[in-house]
């Protein structure tokens, strides 16, 4: 079965959250499996460069605000995946964030740029750009992605399956409705009904419309999407695809994430022998410019600063786990007055709290390793990449019972301390009271070093591979 994975991010080459890293994994553990898989991504300058064997397919043009667009086909580094990539300058040679501009607002022909990487997906499905292969199904990932399936589906003689994943339903393709212009997609009667969004030109709608099959990257995600709450005004759309929608827990790539082979780290270690987990603590503590104090209790956050993150309440929560003295390293970036919170508390305490605004990967791993708990304290989510890494890594998860978190989060409750279950914590409330609670808990936890290195052995032993992820998929695309 041959398979196009549609993407506009992917790991190592272009990464702005976890899409990048399931698009990286997922082909290849489907193609473990014996499937025929590709990807197509935008010719950003980092995939140019990274991307190796680059032969030219087809050259097309003018489209799309371009005059020239040559689509490429190399392979991936690390995995040696064939990746098709849409050589288009006048879109997209243009360096830092695939989405905004140096100004940090979005780019003004972003409909045009992704528009593009839907488009050709149709193309390819067609059998039109690639005479030596054709995919039977193509599967999209995020807005980016969605106007594939609506391309796919306007054109009647193709019956190519399309499958839609929803990574973050509250980024749904927002643009103006006369932008449709740009696209060459009918927008008329019922087929305006199937893109327009409260007089806006939505992608994400546009896919859950058209996809032969939606789904998501957590079960409870795919649940709470279809609930006022978490839909974006997208629930009554969800609900109505009833059966056609589905959540399959996302993964982990051991082969990139595994303290017992991770060159970023400064002393490996396993779960059986976790000296190495001490070492990188006290490693992580002077880098940070903290006293190496191995009883301390280190907390880390390594997320999008934003409300959606709820980087708000960590703020809020942080007086409680300075004075139970507590250290907090945090690497990410995002909403202005929550960075700028950040920088404030590391200002005032410069002994117990480092911001590190920005992402860099071989830094996330030394905090993910050297911490003893993650904070996930998010409003909404929908799997969660950070969480899992943190299991494998013996550093406990605290996580709010929302989406994939609730999916692979147990909460160390007494009931499930005494039956072996429990690899976390969890609370329930969107507030700073509930999460400095559960903080104090956690600290009540860690006091009992036996019964917290048993909580760490169970979640550095426990399975989020993509093998059983990827057999999901594929029976999905066989189901269609």
């Amino acid at each position: 079965m041959r398979i196009l994975h549609v993407a506009a991010e992917i790991y190592p080459l272009v990464k702005i959250g976890g899409l990048a890293d399931v698009v990286a994994a997922l082909p290849v553990a489907l193609a473990a499996r014996g499937l025929d898989t590709r990807v197509l991504v935008p010719g950003m300058p980092a995939v140019l460069n990274g991307v190796s064997d680059l032969k030219r397919v087809i050259r097309l043009g003018p489209a799309f605000g371009a005059a020239i667009i040559t689509l490429r086909l190399g392979r991936l580094p690390d995995s040696g995946l064939l990746a098709y990539v849409i050589d288009a300058p006048f879109l997209f040679a243009r360096d830092g964030n695939p989405y905004l501009g140096p100004d940090g607002r979005d780019w003004k022909d972003n409909h045009r740029r992704y528009a593009l990487l839907g488009w050709i997906a149709a193309h390819l499905a067609a059998g039109e750009l690639d005479r030596n292969w054709q995919p039977e199904v193509v599967h999209a990932h995020d807005w980016h992605a969605g106007l594939a399936p609506a391309y796919i589906a306007q054109n009647p003689a193709l019956t190519t399956a399309t499958l839609f994943t929803i990574h973050n339903l509250a980024f749904r393709g927002l643009f103006p409705l006369d932008h449709h212009n740009d696209l060459g997609l009918l927008i008329s009667g019922t087929d305006q009904s199937a893109l327009e969004f409260h007089g806006q030109l939505s992608f994400m709608k546009a896919a859950l419309v058209h996809a032969k099959r939606v789904n998501t990257v957590s079960p409870t995600y795919a649940r709470e999407i279809c609930t006022p709450e978490f839909g974006w005004g997208l629930d009554g759309l969800l609900r109505d695809r009833g059966g056609h929608l589905s959540g399959i827990l996302n993964g982990v790539d051991y082969s990139v994430w595994n303290p017992a082979a991770d060159a970023a780290l400064p002393r490996s270690y396993t779960a059986d022998h976790l000296r190495g987990k001490k070492v990188c603590k006290l490693k992580l503590q002077s880098e940070m410019g903290f006293a190496r104090r191995a009883k301390a209790p280190l907390f880390a956050v390594v997320s999008r600063l934003t409300s959606q993150k709820g980087m708000d309440l960590v703020l809020g929560a942080l007086p409680a786990l300075l004075a139970a003295g507590g250290q907090l390293v945090v690497v990410g970036s995002g909403e202005a007055d929550i960075e700028a919170g950040f920088r404030a508390a590391a200002a005032a305490h410069p002994d117990a709290v480092s911001v590190h605004l920005g992402y860099d990967d071989a830094l996330a791993h030394r905090v993910i390793a050297g911490a003893d708990i993650l904070l996930v304290p998010s409003r909404f989510e929908p799997c969660g990449l950070t969480q899992l890494y943190a299991l494998r890594y013996g550093t406990l998860p605290l996580v709010r019972r929302v989406g994939g978190l609730a999916d692979t989060v147990i909460d160390s409750t007494p009931d499930n301390l005494r039956a072996g279950t429990a690899n976390g914590f969890v609370f329930d409330d969107a507030g700073s009271r509930a999460l400095s609670a559960r903080m104090a808990d956690a600290l009540t936890l860690y006091r009992d070093a036996t019964a917290w290195l048993q909580v760490q052995r169970r979640g550095m032993v426990q399975d989020y591979s993509w093998d059983d992820s990827a057999l999901r998929y594929e029976a999905l695309y066989r189901s269609i």
